[in-house]
């Protein structure tokens, strides 16, 4: 159901595309399968379709794409095309890049794209190179190389290759297309020699990250809450545990760590410390109650503790107006029920990466997980007057300059409770790096519902 196509038209109007003084002589049918282009475009554009000798950069998405469009146009059919990428095909692959299928896992992604377009249309001359496009490369792609070609399409995935591709372009007078994607966003271009700008020739402005202060504790929009899960993800389930590992093989780490700000050292031994010693996990039943904690951490007691420092009912001495108001929405605490899908998604997704995280089974049977919560009791909070949280940036940048005393002394209390690296040795942590296109590693589910539980927080 994932990808199952919406069933309705598509009305796309390209009336441009049409060329000049096309006769009707000139638009009867072949008896080819090309018939259709040639009632609408004619015979003579058919034929330069077909004698074309295009360079493709790239055999991804973009590029199976264009590979798959070539094969029903017929372009190169007479001429030819030229195809390459140096990248071997992921599993994550497989759900949008549509020439391949399981059993081309671990081939190269230019040999395979190019026999899935060669079964389309057996008439294409397709030329496979697996090769890198950069300077160290030219006795391949080489002066004749490109004085050969009638234009490159470019379906590139790095700012880089893009730039030496469209140099090569300008200095061989060939056309480009250039096309990008980034998420759900996507840009085309056409370079033409001497009637276009080329590709380098303007950039795209920066884009603007959310500040730090909004993701922390002011979101107001759904992108502001998955950039927070997504955050959350990376610093529990992996960043913790590369740390672990470094601190258990380096000597040296803690005395490196201290060329750090203060802040970061304590983020990272706290962290460190968390693992190997009070919540370090021995079983999943630790996995579960673990996440469940976090369950509390992240949608009750942060809460509790920001509308402590800030009332709803708070007036900024500055401006005089309610703090809570225009884009700072005033959050409130969640409850935790069993009986809620959406809490017991996240205990489920977070409990099965950290059972990952310690090399533990994991495990999808909530009855099972509802019995170990049933048990586990979760200490009332009570917010504390000593917290400080940064009401904007210019605070927040001020706080990450100034540490006191209190944390210094806590880092050492911290380093001084690890365990001796002898009494652990061999043991490490799996640091899990993200993987969105897996259905089946909680990845997303964790994601997913993290990001919506601090939506509701803040009813966004």
């Amino acid at each position: 159901r994932k990808f199952t196509p919406i069933h309705q038209f598509l009305y796309f109007d390209a009336i441009e595309a049409l060329p000049e003084n096309v006769s009707e002589e000139g638009c009867q049918f072949q008896h080819s399968r090309y018939d259709g282009q040639i009632a609408v475009f004619g015979n003579e554009i058919q034929n330069c379709i077909e004698n074309q000798k295009y360079f493709l950069v790239g055999a991804g998405a973009i590029g199976c794409e264009m590979l798959k469009n070539w094969a029903m146009m017929g372009l190169g059919t007479k001429g030819c095309i030229s195809v390459t990428d140096m990248d071997t095909i992921e599993k994550s692959n497989l759900n949008r890049q549509f020439l391949f299928r399981a059993r081309d896992i671990e081939k190269l992604k230019s040999e395979t794209a190019a026999q899935a377009a060669r079964e389309m249309n057996p008439d294409l001359n397709i030329t496979v190179y697996s090769e890198k496009v950069c300077p160290e490369r030219e006795d391949v792609f080489s002066e004749s190389f490109f004085n050969s070609l009638t234009g490159v399409c470019n379906a590139l995935d790095n700012v880089q290759a893009r730039m030496y591709m469209d140099q090569k372009c300008v200095e061989n007078r060939l056309s480009l297309l250039e096309s990008g994607t980034l998420g759900t966003k996507g840009n085309t271009q056409v370079v033409i020699p001497h009637l276009t700008e080329s590709y380098g020739s303007s950039a795209d402005p920066p884009e603007k990250s959310i500040p730090m202060c909004t993701l922390h504790h002011f979101p107001s929009r759904i992108e502001h809450t998955i950039q927070w899960a997504r955050d959350i993800f990376q610093g529990l389930f992996f960043n913790v545990q590369e740390n672990v590992n470094a601190f258990l093989s380096r000597p040296d780490f803690i005395e490196d760590l201290k060329k750090q700000n203060v802040s970061t050292q304590l983020e990272i031994i706290s962290g460190i410390h968390s693992s190997l010693v009070t919540e370090r996990a021995f079983s999943l039943e630790d996995c579960i109650t673990w996440a469940r904690q976090r369950f509390e951490e992240y949608f009750s007691n942060n809460i509790q503790q920001l509308l402590y420092n800030f009332p709803k009912d708070l007036i900024s001495q500055t401006t005089g107006a309610p703090f809570w108001s225009g884009a700072k929405k005033a959050p409130s605490p969640i409850e935790f029920d069993e009986e809620n899908s959406l809490h017991m998604n996240f205990v489920l997704s977070a409990a099965n990466l950290r059972a990952v995280n310690f090399g533990l089974k994991g495990t999808i049977d909530y009855n099972m997980i509802k019995n170990v919560l049933k048990d586990l009791v979760i200490p009332e909070f009570s917010p504390k007057s000593n917290v400080s949280i940064p009401a904007n940036e210019a605070e927040a940048k001020k706080q990450a300059t100034n540490s006191g005393d209190d944390e210094q002394q806590k880092i050492d209390q911290l380093v001084s409770e690890l365990p001796a690296r002898s009494s652990l040795a061999g043991y490490r942590q799996i640091p899990i790096e993200f993987e969105k296109d897996d259905d089946t590693n909680f990845h997303m589910d964790y994601i997913g519902a993290a990001a919506n539980l601090r939506a509701r927080c803040y009813k966004i």
